[in-house]
C-alpha cells in the first residue's frame, strides 16, 4: 500500500472533513477531492502543501494558499484518519481487494471523526462545531440514520 494516498477536505472553521478520497498521488486524485468538496461550503479559499499537482487541477477562482503554516490542522486530521485506518484495517489475507476494504475503512474512520470523536480542548465534535449535530453520536446513531440509496 505504499503509492496508497488518503486526500481530505476540511472545513476550516469547525474542523469537519468535508471529503475523503483514496488513491494513487496524482491529479485525477485530488480532482475527486475537489468535486466530493463542492457545494459543501461556500469557501473558495485551498491550503495546500506545495506539491504541483493542486496547481494543475485547482479552478481559477479558488484561491490556492501554500504553505504549512495554513495546512496544520489538516495535516493533523489527516494523520489522525490514517492512523485509525491502520488500526481497524485487516492485518491478514490482504489480496486484490484492499484498495476496496481501505476505502470503506476510511469512509467509517472519516464517519467516526465528524460525528463521534470530540476534541480534546473543545469538548466537541466537529459535527457539533459545523452546526449539524446538538450532540456527539454514537455507531448506534451513524448506523439506524436514515439514509437515501
Amino acid at each position: 500500500m505504499g503509492d496508497c494516498w488518503i486526500a481530505v477536505s476540511l472545513a476550516d472553521s469547525s474542523g469537519l472533513i468535508l471529503a475523503a478520497r483514496l488513491g494513487k498521488h496524482t491529479d485525477e486524485l485530488i480532482e475527486e477531492l475537489i468535486v466530493s468538496s463542492e457545494g459543501k461550503t461556500a469557501c473558495k479559499r485551498f491550503n495546500s502543501d506545495d506539491w504541483g499537482g493542486y496547481e494543475r487541477v485547482l479552478p481559477p477562482e479558488i484561491l490556492h494558499h501554500i504553505g504549512k503554516d495554513k495546512t496544520q490542522r489538516l495535516e493533523r486530521t489527516n494523520g489522525i484518519v490514517r492512523q485509525q485506518t491502520g488500526r481497524w484495517h485487516r492485518r491478514q489475507n490482504k489480496f486484490g481487494k484492499v484498495w476496496e476494504q481501505t476505502k470503506v475503512t476510511t469512509r467509517l474512520v472519516v464517519s467516526y471523526f465528524n460525528w463521534i470523536w470530540q476534541h480534546s480542548r473543545f469538548k466537541t465534535t466537529a459535527a457539533q462545531r459545523a452546526g449539524l449535530a446538538t450532540r456527539s453520536w454514537n455507531w448506534h446513531d451513524i448506523a439506524t440514520y436514515p439514509t437515501l440509496i
